[in-house]
């Protein structure tokens, strides 16, 4: 029988693109659930392909400027904090806003530093190679995480031939090699979370196991990241994120946060409600 509840638990493989956005659908008994299911997945599958046609995974980087254009000129709030941030960044670059931005946006900022940067390179690089055995001994099984791992050192060994910025960005917008690339941040993220179970327990609410949070919340593709996995992910690969927070909180300024606290960053995030972005001085 349908029930009058909409579907929380769509299945969305690891290299499955797109963001389902957060529609509600109502079932009404006697209506036939498969003829419903089918349309829903339809309706999704347009959502995503659209979302795909319009934005890259990883765009070129682009002036600061784009972001006004976001915003009406008389919405006070953002274009106060967008001249806030001009005193600090020049340059964006945007990601797909799929449910995996902070993810990407990681992932190709920390990368596009390591060009300029041999030392931090192959200090990455080592931390890297180790960590799927240290998720292995988390209990993660390494048959089902070796491809993803290999996916993420290939893109790092690239970085120390020294390949073209353009080069990098076009892996980042592979849609299977960026996507591995989001999959194995995610389980690194997880990994992380229960080794340090019993400091992230206290952050966790709804009465749930950090496993469980992690199971439900982390590993999944599309999931949406708060601090807890930006802390996370943070101390996992011990690199440093700054992220500005650009929302409708009072002032006209953009607040930040280095995580981990104390941090000297070496990446820049922009966060707006829902999504993360890469800033650049």
């Amino acid at each position: 029988m349908c029930h009058p509840h909409p579907i929380r638990n769509v299945f969305v493989s690891p290299i499955q693109s797109g963001y389902l956005k957060p529609y509600t659908y109502v079932f009404f008994p006697g209506v036939n659930c498969l003829a419903y299911d089918e349309a829903i997945i339809a309706q999704q599958d347009r959502i995503q392909q659209e979302i795909a046609n319009t934005n890259p995974l990883v765009s070129d980087r682009q002036e600061l400027s784009v972001l006004q254009k976001e915003y009406a000129q008389d919405d006070v709030v953002y274009q106060l904090k967008i001249k806030d941030l001009y005193k600090k960044y020049s340059y964006i670059r945007k990601t797909r806003p799929d449910g995996n931005c902070f993810y990407r946006a990681f992932g190709f900022a920390h990368l596009e530093s390591l060009l300029d940067d041999s030392k931090e390179l192959q200090r990455f690089k080592a931390v890297a190679a180790k960590s799927k055995l240290d998720l292995v001994s988390e209990g993660f099984t390494e048959f089902t995480i070796e491809d993803f791992h290999n996916t993420f050192m290939d893109l790092i060994e690239l970085c120390e031939k020294q390949p073209s910025l353009q080069e990098l960005l076009s892996s980042f917008n592979d849609q299977n090699v960026s996507d591995y690339v989001v999959v194995y941040l995610r389980l690194l993220t997880s990994g992380y979370l229960q080794r340090e179970h019993g400091f992230f327990q206290h952050f966790i609410e709804g009465g749930r196991s950090v496993k469980e949070f992690c199971q439900q919340e982390v590993e999944p593709m599309s999931k949406e990241s708060d601090h807890i996995h930006i802390i996370a992910l943070a101390q996992a690969l011990n690199v440093s994120i700054l992220v500005e927070y650009m929302d409708r909180g009072e002032g006209g300024t953009v607040n930040h946060h280095v995580f981990p606290e104390g941090g000297d960053p070496r990446l820049f995030l922009l966060y707006r409600p829902g999504h993360y972005d890469i800033l650049y001085k």
